[in-house]
């Protein structure tokens, strides 16, 4: 009888936690409730704003850590992970997903009066959402990525709003959105006229984006939207030296200029915008290797992951990133166009200053000005770093032997003892 009870038992058990696992597993209800005008998201019947970032390969622990509550993706498959394994990920720290899925751009070659083309995308796409439709950890669907940069075909829309009617017809429980580089008329003109089918807009900007309130009613986009992307001033967006050169803004200043674009542009809409995807939650190389990632290939966080941190949480992180005071090389800003000989000494200083009193140590490096240069955040390669002599490397200050004729950066990143680093860079050039 024992035997018989301890078998009941596990067989109640094991029928009581299946039923409990199969009732987490099921997939969250997403709808936008509209109130006159007035838009809010909600998961499973309760609000929900968007406390995102834009995750391709980093830490989604992190991310978890510091009390966000969603992160957005470019493709279902990265060449890392699958989308399910994206989604596991998501679901295990109790995140949901904004999925992105890859849609052919017209800047790339993808030619929108190819019908065979068109269909065997539709027939593509289709095959993703069935696979991923129902997990729990998903939120949106994000059908493209800047498909209006460079493009002149407007049929790229009536694909999208193709595809967003499949998804609705297939997955009931999700939202639909494309999302766009800028936001202009034409665009806003288009998305009403040809993709009415999309839940919801979404819009990526960098140095404009306290204009975006603004754009949004002169444009006359009266739905709900997302901010997909934002973040540090574009390398478009910033003064060049005279070989052309962008000059990139240290981490000290990118972070105070995270917080005022964020309380601009969308913190004051309570109306319209559903929340944002802060870009980009990791590193990567464009342009350089620190500009738009808010983190270093080491994966220590930067003054911009402290500023995200107080957004989501009303405070600040207990222990902040160094601070950039100035960086000089041989006296002069990156503003100054420096022009140095080959063979000679250079002496390049930091002043850093650290809120916590942590010490500081700097690491120093020397990369060729990058020519692999893209459009639209596609993939570039670093470009190669430089072996230089080192005369003196003491205390933020660092001298070395110029190399050969050419355009370079130096780099410098000043690290402390908890994770956290600044990061800057001059433009130099050898005659």
């Amino acid at each position: 009888m024992k035997t018989l009870h301890t078998i009941l038992l596990l067989t109640v058990f094991l029928l009581v936690g299946s039923t409990s696992k199969s009732q987490q597993m099921q997939p969250a209800k997403v709808t936008i409730e509209n109130l006159n005008g007035s838009f809010k998201l909600k998961v499973n019947n309760e609000p929900f704003y968007i406390k995102g970032a834009g995750l391709e390969f980093g830490a989604i622990d992190a991310l978890a850590n510091h009390n966000a509550n969603s992160f957005r993706t470019w493709r279902t498959n990265n060449g890392k992970q699958s989308g399910k394994e994206v989604l596991d990920s998501a679901y295990s720290k109790g995140l949901y997903v904004t999925m992105g899925i890859e849609i052919g751009r017209e800047r790339q070659g993808f030619d929108y009066n190819d019908s065979t083309a068109v269909q065997e995308q539709f027939d593509r796409v289709k095959a993703e959402v069935l696979e991923l439709k129902d997990h729990p950890a998903l939120l949106i669907w994000a059908i493209g990525n800047e498909l209006n940069l460079h493009h002149t075909n407007p049929k790229v829309w009536d694909a999208v709003n193709d595809i967003s009617k499949m998804i609705h017809e297939i997955d009931p429980n999700h939202l639909t959105t494309t999302t766009l580089a800028g936001i202009q008329q034409k665009e806003v003109d288009l998305i009403k006229n040809r993709c009415e089918d999309l839940d919801v807009l979404s819009i990526q900007l960098y140095a404009d984006l306290p204009e975006l309130p603004m754009r949004i009613k002169k444009f006359g986009w009266t739905g709900p939207y997302i901010v997909t992307e934002w973040g540090a001033t574009g390398h478009w967006e910033v003064p060049t030296t005279e070989w052309g050169a962008p000059i990139e803004e240290n981490s000290t200043i990118k972070a105070a200029k995270y917080l005022d674009r964020y309380n601009k542009a969308i913190a004051v809409d309570k109306t319209q915008c559903l929340g944002s995807y802060v870009f980009l939650w990791g590193q990567k190389q464009e342009r350089t290797p620190t500009w738009y990632g808010i983190f270093s290939a080491k994966g220590e966080e930067t003054e911009s992951v402290d500023v995200m941190h107080y957004i989501w949480n009303d405070k600040w992180p207990e222990n902040r990133s160094p601070r950039v005071k100035s960086f000089h090389l041989n006296g002069k800003t990156a503003y100054h166009n420096i022009k140095l000989k080959s063979n000679t000494s250079a002496t390049a200083s930091i002043i850093v200053e650290d809120p916590d009193n942590d010490k500081i140590t700097y690491t120093w490096e020397v990369l060729k000005e990058s020519t692999d240069l893209k459009d639209g955040g596609d993939l570039e390669q670093k470009p190669i770093e430089i072996k230089v002599e080192v005369l003196k490397n003491n205390e933020g200050k660092f001298e070395f032997k110029t190399p050969n004729k050419g355009a370079y950066r130096l780099f410098v990143y000043a690290n402390d003892e908890d994770n956290n680093v600044a990061t800057t860079n001059i433009p130099f050039l050898i005659e």
